[in-house]
């Protein structure tokens, strides 16, 4: 389990990005504090989060709920071990299945090493999680954002962080994943940061905690 940003550290990263780019002050200005997101880690975090993806809130813990009762000992060699068809009675679809598989067989190969994650560089790391089938750039991104606490990771395909950024630079239409990228780089080398205070931002104001921009 990794030790997440602090509060102080946390802050201190808000008012460095705040200094670098005075649009996005706007925004930091008006964002409650917020704690970095922590997610499960290893080989079950990002089987959870392949699981996951594309169902409702509700039936993705409900499908999660049933691959761990499936899967009491959620190990590589025990995932490998099953077929897809006994995958798929967990609720995961087909492609799913053959997903899950996937991550449990690139670990046993090498190909990605969950335990040796840690000790690569964010690129390095992002290049061993998109060697999986199923495994794309955003996915990684997140997965080492969430599990390893990472600062300067940005998601530029996120479709949430794209809409803040339209409200950081008051423009009409939303980044491209290229754009947004390439907004973010005056963020480094507190881009995760930034990413979670415009997560943040983003929740505030679809809650009405904060005015629209």
């Amino acid at each position: 389990m990794f030790e997440p940003p602090s509060a102080d550290a946390i802050l201190a990263a808000r008012r460095s990005l705040a200094a670098a780019d005075p649009a996005l002050a706007t925004v930091e200005a008006v964002t409650p504090p917020f704690a970095w997101r922590v997610g499960l880690g290893g080989f079950p975090g990002l089987l959870k989060m392949i699981v996951q993806q594309q169902v409702s809130l509700a039936s993705a813990a409900a499908i999660w709920a049933r691959v761990e009762a499936g899967l009491p000992e959620m190990t590589p060699e025990i995932v490998a071990d099953h077929d897809e068809a006994y995958l798929r009675t967990l609720g995961l679809s087909q492609p799913k299945a053959r997903y899950a598989r996937a991550i449990a067989e690139a670990h046993l190969s090498g190909v990605c090493d969950f335990d040796a994650l840690r000790a690569l560089s964010d690129e390095e790391a992002i290049a061993a999680l998109t060697a999986i089938k199923g495994v794309g750039r955003w996915t990684a991104e997140v997965f080492l954002m969430f599990t390893q606490g990472r600062l300067d990771l940005f998601p530029g395909g996120d479709v949430a962080l794209q809409e803040a950024m339209r409200w950081v630079d008051r423009a009409e239409t939303r980044p491209t994943e290229k754009q947004a990228y390439a907004r973010a780089e005056l963020w480094r080398p507190y881009r995760g940061v930034a990413a979670h205070l415009l997560w943040a931002c983003y929740g505030a104001v679809k809650r009405r905690e904060i005015a629209p921009f």
